[in-house]
């Protein structure tokens, strides 16, 4: 039998709850990424023969945001598996040790200025008429 199993399981659930949130935001950082390149496609097949241009507002900030997301899941990835293998060692030292949770704070800020620039974004563009 290993020794604290539980505690083990537990660390091991944390570590799957991690990943599955990162691919969700690497899979809606690339479908924001994607959904602004059909955007500009779909004005440039809107200009028509005669070359009639179709204004497109935002589209370097769909790119960014949808890059800076999948950078974003990507670290989440990493940060779970140093946290992982840190929580794992923990487990089975026998001294206590304090959760330094730094990191955790820094891509939750992150995520928090990432989700206010896009509600910003989406404001402006329902304003503008986009």
């Amino acid at each position: 039998m290993i020794r604290n199993f539980s505690d083990h399981a537990a660390n091991e659930r944390t570590f799957l709850a991690w990943v599955r949130t990162a691919i969700a935001v690497m899979a809606f950082g690339f479908l924001v990424a994607k959904f602004n390149l059909f955007l500009r496609i779909a004005a440039l097949s809107l200009a028509g023969p005669g070359g009639r241009f179709v204004a497109q507002r935002g589209g370097r900030f769909g790119d960014v945001a949808g890059l800076v997301l999948i950078v974003a899941g990507t670290a989440m990835v990493a940060m779970a598996a140093v946290r992982f293998v840190r929580t794992g060692r923990a487990i089975d030292s026998p001294a206590q040790r304090d959760d330094d949770a730094r990191m955790d704070l820094a891509l939750a800020g992150l995520m928090v200025v990432l989700g206010i620039a896009l509600v910003l974004y989406v404001f402006h563009a329902l304003l503008t008429g986009l």
